[in-house]
């Protein structure tokens, strides 16, 4: 009896990120995967060589120095013969807004950056073998609802809050002055002390103030998203150039 052998086509999938770090990291994580991974810094490159080698897969940064990552999906999926073609795209900021751009260029998948290159590896498997068991995609990776919400906003520090309070001046105790010309013996004695006036309520912040407010506490917040999203790229790359390292030495 004769077998009969069926090749297995090696899929290619390319990875567009104006980074060379992502570049080479995703290069080492397919290493082992029956995957032929094309990597390219930008967009151009990339559609370039579409008509050399077409893709099965793209992955593709959203900010990038040309084309962006949107307007690559959307000329995959226009395209005649790449309409087909799975496209994940990466954001280091997921939210609404990105979601809907990523929808409206009809993206398959929208991935967080920072990521483990095992969860990218099982939403490209996922893509390339819908019907594989052991291709699944890991939930935990995958934004949440309340990361596609917006922060909720925090009071102003008490030394903010103060710029804009009005309280009360205390009122100095009134005393009854002597009658003119007494002798000093026969000086009636000084009357008690007037209980002083109750303080008037604080003026309420005028509507300049309670906007100036608001504003102060915007800026705050969108200081600390900022600095949140670099220190964990900072973080991410220190990891992704550590293993790197580590790779190439093992081998």
């Amino acid at each position: 009896m004769s077998e009969t052998l069926t090749e297995v086509r090696t899929p290619t999938v390319y990875f567009i990120d104006d980074s060379a770090t992502m570049r080479e990291v995703i290069k080492i994580a397919f290493r082992k995967e029956n995957i032929h991974v094309i990597t390219c810094p930008d967009a151009a490159s990339a559609i370039e060589q579409f008509g050399n080698t077409a893709p099965d897969a793209v992955i593709t940064d959203l900010i990038m120095p040309d084309k962006d990552g949107y307007e690559v999906c959307q000329f995959i999926k226009q395209h005649e013969q790449f309409g087909q073609t799975p496209v994940i795209l990466m954001s280091g900021v997921v939210n609404k807004n990105v979601a809907e751009k990523a929808m409206s260029v009809k993206a398959d998948e929208l991935i967080r950056k920072p990521f483990q290159p095992q969860d990218l590896i099982n939403r490209v498997k996922n893509l390339l073998y819908p019907k594989s068991a052991e291709a699944v995609v890991e939930e935990a990776s995958a934004p949440s609802a309340s990361d596609l919400m917006p922060a909720p906003p925090h009071t102003a520090p008490a030394a903010l809050n103060n710029l804009f309070y009005a309280g009360p001046v205390p009122a100095a105790p009134v005393h009854a002055a002597p009658r003119p010309g007494a002798p000093a013996a026969a000086r009636p004695a000084a009357r008690p002390s007037a209980p002083a006036p109750a303080p008037r309520p604080a003026a309420p912040p005028s509507a300049e103030a309670h906007k100036l407010r608001n504003e102060i506490v915007r800026l705050e917040m969108l200081v600390k998203r900022l600095q949140a999203e670099l220190d964990a790229k900072s973080q991410y790359c220190t990891a992704l150039e550590a293993h790197i390292k580590s790779q190439q030495e093992s081998e």
